[in-house]
C-alpha cells in the first residue's frame, strides 16, 4: 500500500492571474501558503477475486471493471493517462470538506499522482508533479481551473508564484524570520461558510470576463509586492496587510456576478464589526472558507460573533504532497 498526504492551501494576493486564459497573454503571479491542513490518498494493487477489477471511495463507492467507467473524473483521467494495467483499490480522506475554497480537487490530483508513482517505484519530482497535475485539470479534464493550487500541493511552504505566458512558472519561497511568520499564522483566522460550489462553474464567470476585469486583476497582483515589503520589514505594522486584504477582496468580488453571495457579504460585515481588519473568501467564489485577518485581541470577539460557523486553526506547511507510507509489497516499512 503507498498513501500519500498533500497540504491545501491559503491564497492571499494574485488570484485571477493563474488562469491561463490570463497568464497566456500578461503574466500572472500569486502571493499564499500551504496549510498543515491535508488530503490523504492510499493507493493498492487490488487482488484479483472480484467482479470489479477497481474501487474507489471518496464521498461514493465506485466498484467497476473498466476505467473508462470511473464516474470520479480525476480518478478516471489519471488512471487512463498512467495506462494502469492492475487492478486498483483508491481511498481519499481530507482533514477539511471539498469544494471549499481550498483547493483540495489539486491536492487529490496531485496526491494520487504521487501515489501512483510510487506504486510503479517511480519518485516524481515537485514541479513534474505540478506541472502534470496542471495538465490533467486543464487538458485531459477540461477543468476552468487556474494553476496556483497544484503548486501549493506538490511544493508546500509559503511562496509567490510568477506564471509564463508559455505554460511555466518560478516558485520564490518568502523569507520571514521565524517571530514574523508565527505573528501572520497568529493573526489569520479561518472560517467555513457552511456553503460549497463547484469551483469550475464559479471560474467559468471569471474567465469570460477577465477582458473587461483586468485593470482589476493588475491591481490585486501589484499587491503582492506590497504584501511582500509588509512581512519582510519588521519595523512595519503587520495589521497593513489586513487592510491590504480588505482592499483585494472589494476587487475580487467586482470580478464576476456570484464570487460573493449575500450570505458570505453579512459573515464578512459581522466580522468586520466585531473586528477583524479584512480578509477573502478562497478559492473561486460562491461559498467555502473565509480567510479573516485579526489582532490576537478582537480574535475572541470575532469567534463569539461568527459563533454559529466552524472555525479551523491552521499554520504555513512547508514539505508539499509526501508519500508517507510506502509497502508496495505490503511487506516493507517506510
Amino acid at each position: 500500500m503507498i498513501v500519500t498526504r498533500t497540504p491545501f492551501r491559503v491564497s492571499l494576493f494574485g488570484g485571477g492571474s493563474d488562469y491561463p486564459a490570463w497568464y497566456e497573454k500578461h503574466g500572472g503571479s500569486v502571493l499564499g501558503f500551504a496549510i498543515d491542513k491535508y488530503c490523504y490518498i492510499s493507493v493498492r494493487e487490488l487482488p484479483p477475486f472480484f467482479e470489479h477489477r477497481h474501487r474507489i471511495v471518496y464521498s461514493a463507492i465506485e466498484s467497476v471493471r473498466e476505467i473508462d467507467e470511473i464516474r470520479h473524473p480525476a480518478v478516471r483521467a489519471v488512471l487512463s493517462e498512467m495506462a494502469i494495467l492492475k487492478g486498483l483499490e483508491v481511498h481519499h480522506d481530507g482533514d477539511l470538506p471539498a469544494r471549499s475554497g481550498l483547493g483540495s480537487s489539486s491536492s487529490f490530483t496531485v496526491g494520487l499522482l504521487n501515489a501512483l508513482n510510487a506504486l510503479q517505484g517511480r519518485m516524481i519530482g515537485q514541479r513534474e508533479l505540478a506541472l502534470e497535475a496542471i495538465r490533467i485539470e486543464q487538458k485531459v479534464i477540461g477543468e476552468n481551473v487556474g494553476s496556483q493550487d497544484q503548486v501549493w500541493a506538490a511544493y508546500g511552504g509559503f511562496n509567490r508564484i510568477d506564471f509564463r505566458h508559455d505554460g511555466s512558472f518560478d516558485l520564490q519561497p518568502i523569507i520571514v524570520p521565524v517571530d514574523r511568520r508565527r505573528d501572520l499564522e497568529q493573526h489569520c483566522m479561518l472560517f467555513f461558510s457552511g456553503l460549497s460550489r463547484y469551483a469550475s462553474q464559479m471560474a467559468a464567470k471569471k474567465i469570460a470576463n477577465l477582458a473587461d476585469r483586468g485593470r482589476h486583476i493588475r491591481s490585486m497582483v501589484s499587491m503582492i509586492d506590497e504584501a511582500t515589503e509588509i512581512l519582510g520589514s519588521p519595523g512595519r505594522d503587520i495589521t497593513e496587510l489586513g487592510e491590504l486584504l480588505h482592499e483585494s477582496w472589494m476587487l475580487k468580488r467586482e470580478l464576476a456576478d456570484g464570487v460573493s453571495t449575500p450570505e458570505i457579504d453579512t459573515i464578512y460585515a459581522e466580522a468586520r464589526a466585531a473586528g477583524a481588519l479584512g480578509g477573502k473568501l478562497l478559492g473561486a467564489g460562491g461559498g467555502g472558507f473565509v480567510l479573516l485577518f485579526v489582532r490576537p485581541e478582537h480574535q475572541r470577539a470575532v469567534r463569539e460573533r461568527l459563533s454559529r460557523l466552524i472555525a479551523v486553526d491552521v499554520r504555513i506547511e512547508r514539505q508539499g504532497s509526501r508519500v508517507v507510507v510506502y509497502e508496495p509489497n505490503g511487506l516493507e516499512h517506510a
